[in-house]
């Protein structure tokens, strides 16, 4: 990781340039290279490697798969995904639960729309839509881990909540920990004109899951669109229509 000088811009990236990977039962777009779909010049931005937009069918999901050295916060827009890992960890993920999962020295995991299998009852016929967004560790090798809060209430307000964070300034608050110092996440709900001021950062990363608005001094934003901010923020985000946001503030980029 490191800290350099930088010169001030506002990438905006739209929905429908994202890469896609789209089989029988999963619709995921990329917001960075991921899988087969590799851009050399589109790695990352600032810590942030991952921001996947996924609905997976129910009955569903990615089956057991391995993960080392990465700091993963899973975000349900919509239905449910039941996550099980080799720490021994299992539970249902739902909107307004905030996960994290820490891969460190090595981690298996499974995640899956069949949250009727946990709870009983008939099965569902809704997909289950998330974003699922990875960060590097200060350090590889860490013990892996797993933590989960819920921060619905918080969301309420309004503002921008964090959501997950490893940097000093939110400690104490209500933020899953992540394993890495100079980077945090948080979120929004907002209805039609309710307004939050982004972070000023030396990377920034703002993502539309759902919603329309309006991004001060750019213009307006769509559902899966997102912007990248460098040496720049403190902009308002107004909402033109029921709207949510993610946001990742970090202050380190990974080494060239």
């Amino acid at each position: 990781m490191t800290r350099t000088t930088l010169t001030p811009a506002v990438d905006v990236r739209r929905a429908a340039d994202r890469s896609a990977t789209t089989i029988d039962w999963l619709d995921s777009k990329h917001s960075f290279s991921f899988g087969g779909q590799y851009d050399p010049a589109n790695t990352h931005h600032g810590l942030l490697l991952v921001n996947n937009d996924d609905r997976v069918r129910p009955g569903s999901g990615f089956e057991t798969h391995p993960h080392r050295d990465m700091e993963i916060v899973t975000w349900v827009l919509q239905g449910s995904l039941v996550h099980q890992d080799s720490t021994g960890h299992s539970g249902v993920i739902y909107p307004g639960l905030a996960q994290r999962m820490s891969a460190g020295t090595g981690i298996l995991h499974s995640e899956k729309n069949d949250s009727w299998r946990i709870a009983g009852g008939p099965s569902h016929t809704e997909p289950v839509h998330f974003v699922q967004m990875w960060v590097v560790p200060d350090e590889p090798g860490i013990t892996p881990g797993y933590e989960q809060l819920e921060i619905e209430n918080e969301l309420l307000a309004g503002g921008l909540v964090p959501v997950a964070s490893g940097m000093a300034k939110h400690d104490g608050e209500s933020a899953i920990r992540i394993k890495n110092r100079y980077a945090a996440l948080h979120a929004a709900r907002l209805q039609p004109g309710q307004s939050v001021e982004l972070p000023d950062a030396p990377f920034l990363h703002l993502f539309v899951p759902r919603g329309e608005l309006a991004l001060e001094g750019v213009g307006p934003l769509s559902t899966g669109d997102a912007v990248r901010f460098t040496a720049t923020g403190g902009m308002k985000v107004t909402a033109v229509e029921p709207a949510e946001i993610l946001v990742w503030e970090m202050h380190a980029t990974i080494a060239a």
